[in-house]
């Protein structure tokens, strides 16, 4: 349990918290997931040739694509210790979650001046805004617990992620009229980027409102960005003496590499390797989208049932058996044949599985987590093993991509990341089932 509620919030607080996912969802459903990666790829495309030049080397630009989420997630990454250090000993969660929502938002709509001779104006927009989801992500994420008794988390954190699903297929939704009534899609994709930073700045100010102000702390004293590394450290330290969370973590890392590389990577995986056409990888999404909503609230009711762990064992087995599937599907492109329908199952086989996976494993982490007040320091350590974990993931799948010339071999890869997950999640069930057992007894 953690220190500092046992009482869930108002309706009202609860209700203005979740609409942050409404606001900022947009942006990776619009941008990262759907209309960017096809804008990417057809601007880059280098004649039919799949290569593009920038710093001097030539990419296969759909590899360029992963390195630079990469780089964007490892920068974001090495900065949580500082940033949430700062704001556990200063009580300002809330003003560095508003920093980074605007980045992203700026972000996100400088990319409608993303062109195929602004390479890397487009690149440097596009990590901005990528900087900015996950940056204000580990500040939203420590809100949960200090809104939510533990009994409600796992019920207003799908609550979120629903309010998230919904906002953002709206927003597709706006997007796709433009692309198919203007004449120039290129110019209707941009436009649909700026509104994105339009949407996300807007909705959020709701969340701002909301949310409570932390009290303000004594004036810390010490170097900050040693300060940052001690904190994160004295997590580290505090998780280790923690057998279930310690393993509950090492199999989050692993799977966290396979579902955030999935979802990163699914519309290139159409585009390119299925060449499906823009119009339907769209609407493919927002299907996907649809069924996530009612995957988040269907595993949040299994959990109660179940148990956490158990229905996350159940999740990652399901993974597997998608990664096997995508890998069937792409053999079939290899001989020839159309896997347009495949994509469709395997679409709707993501959705299932994909927002509920992420749901369940935030408030599974906020219930095992010890009693502190820094909730943001504990976030930050959550928040720095998916980074890491999503960084590790999609330059492995772009690399294996760029020297076996094949997307299809990137796909073994996440079996074997969920695989070993798997794994460690089993240790942590029988590690909890044997200390429920001594503290009975």
């Amino acid at each position: 349990m953690i220190e500092g509620t046992t009482q869930t919030a108002s309706k009202r607080v609860i209700n203005g918290w979740a609409m942050y996912d409404w606001a900022n969802s947009v942006y990776n459903l619009v941008i990262t997931t759907t209309f960017f990666p096809i804008y990417f790829l057809a601007v880059t495309n280098g004649n039919g040739t799949h290569e593009v030049s920038f710093l001097g080397r030539k990419f296969v630009n759909s590899s360029l694509y992963d390195y630079i989420l990469a780089v964007a997630y490892l920068i974001i990454a090495l900065s949580y210790p500082i940033l949430t250090s700062i704001a556990d000993t200063r009580g300002n969660k809330k003003n560095f979650m508003r920093f980074f929502c605007y980045l992203g938002a700026l972000g996100s709509s400088s990319l409608f001046f993303f062109k195929s001779d602004t390479l890397g104006f487009g690149i440097i927009g596009f990590m901005l805004a990528a900087m900015g989801f996950v940056g204000s992500l580990v500040f939203y994420n420590a809100f949960l617990p200090e809104i939510a008794a533990p009994e409600d988390r796992d019920r207003i954190s799908a609550r979120g992620f629903s309010f998230g699903y919904i906002g953002s297929v709206i927003m597709q939704m706006v997007g796709f009229a433009l692309v198919v009534f203007m004449s120039d899609q290129g110019l209707a994709t941009r436009i649909t980027f700026l509104l994105v930073g339009i949407w996300w700045f807007g909705f959020a100010q709701i969340t701002f409102a909301r949310l409570p102000n932390a009290k303000v702390k004594a004036k810390a004293k010490g170097n900050i960005f040693k300060d940052g590394f001690a904190e994160i450290k004295k997590v580290y330290n505090q998780i280790t003496h923690l057998p279930v969370l310690k393993r509950f973590l090492r199999g989050f890392f692993f799977y966290s590499m396979g579902v955030q590389t999935v979802m990163l990577a699914a519309t290139i995986f159409g585009s390119k390797l299925l060449k499906l056409p823009d119009t339907k990888l769209i609407i493919t999404v927002v299907i996907i989208q649809l069924v996530a909503i009612l995957g988040a609230w269907g595993m949040s009711r299994l959990s109660a049932i179940f148990g956490n762990l158990k229905v996350l064992l159940g999740v990652i087995i399901f993974w597997i058996c998608i990664c096997l599937l995508a890998f069937y599907t792409a053999g079939i492109v290899e001989n020839g044949y159309s896997a347009e329908y495949y994509f469709y199952g395997l679409a709707a086989l993501v959705g299932l599985v994909m927002g509920g996976i992420q749901s369940l494993s935030r408030s599974t982490y906020s219930k095992l987590m010890p009693e502190t007040k820094d909730t943001a320091s504990f976030f930050s350590y959550y928040d720095f093993t998916e980074k890491v974990a999503i960084v590790i993931g999609i330059f492995i799948f772009g690399y294996i991509e760029e020297i076996t010339g094949n997307m299809k071999n990137s796909i073994l890869s996440l079996i074997i990341f969920f695989a070993i997950g798997f794994f460690w999640l089993f240790t942590a069930l029988q590690k909890q089932g044997k200390l429920k057992l001594v503290t009975e007894s």
